[in-house]
């Protein structure tokens, strides 16, 4: 019999509510081949997008499809960097990331989305390495970060999940902006 993944579904007691609409978004399965699985798609899809398409805004005051890209960037990096911070036992609470003030300095819609379709598939694959050196009682370490306790193994599932989220919102909403 295969030894169970230490990264199995995270159960409610294991992250704040509000990220089980993340969370609840990602099939079942090993969650580090969906994470490797996910940005190969969420990076082809991206690379669809013609040069006139990148900076498109469904309406006005909306990020455009670059900031959308910068955003799943800085929140995979929070995410990732609460599970290094977990997994290696430090008790200091963590704090909340502000994504409007974040996505207002970042420079994000100045950037060539191949650029950050580049920094994505980094991020995530230095993410998934270290997740996979973990050894199994740490996927089950927690912490706190907003306020709220989390376990390491609900990060993954969160960052995926996210991804999920947003990519469903280009589809839907930025349409117009990839080819037919």
């Amino acid at each position: 019999m295969a030894p169970t993944s230490p990264f199995g579904r995270p159960g409610p007691g294991e992250h704040n509510a509000y990220y089980s609409r993340y969370i609840d978004q990602v099939p079942d399965g090993d969650i580090l081949d969906v994470l490797e699985r996910q940005v190969v798609e969420t990076a082809a899809l991206l690379r669809s997008v013609p040069p006139d398409g990148e900076t498109f805004r469904y309406e006005p005051g909306k990020w455009s499809i670059r900031e959308v890209v910068g955003h799943v960037i800085d929140t995979e990096r929070v995410f990732g960097y609460r599970s290094v911070h977990f997994a290696r036992g430090d008790a200091a609470a963590l704090p909340s990331m502000e994504q409007e003030d974040w996505a207002r300095a970042s420079n994000a819609h100045a950037r060539p989305l191949r650029d950050l379709v580049a920094e994505l598939e980094a991020v995530r694959r230095g993410h998934v390495l270290f997740l996979r050196g973990l050894e199994p009682a740490m996927a089950l370490r927690r912490g706190v970060a907003s306020g709220f306790e989390f376990t390491v193994r609900s990060m993954p599932w969160i960052i995926a999940g996210h991804e999920l989220h947003h990519v469903r919102l280009l589809r839907e909403r930025y349409g117009g902006a990839f080819p037919s």
